[in-house]
């Protein structure tokens, strides 16, 4: 297992499978798994996280 690259703001980092991950800096995964580590920081190099949606408020419209 290698150190994690920091790309545009994003952590690569290799699973115990060999696989390869894109995460936040909090260790939540974000894309992947990707076959080689190249790959991962293409996407990462690329990547653009958007914030959910607000959530509606149901209720009467009055």
């Amino acid at each position: 297992m290698s150190a994690a690259k920091n790309v545009n703001g994003y952590l690569i980092n290799q699973a115990k499978d060999g696989q390869w991950w894109l995460t936040g800096v909090d260790g939540e995964p974000v894309a992947g798994p990707f076959p080689s580590e190249a790959l991962a920081i293409e996407v990462a190099s690329v990547f653009e996280d958007t914030p959910a949606p607000a959530a509606r408020r149901r209720g009467n419209k009055d």
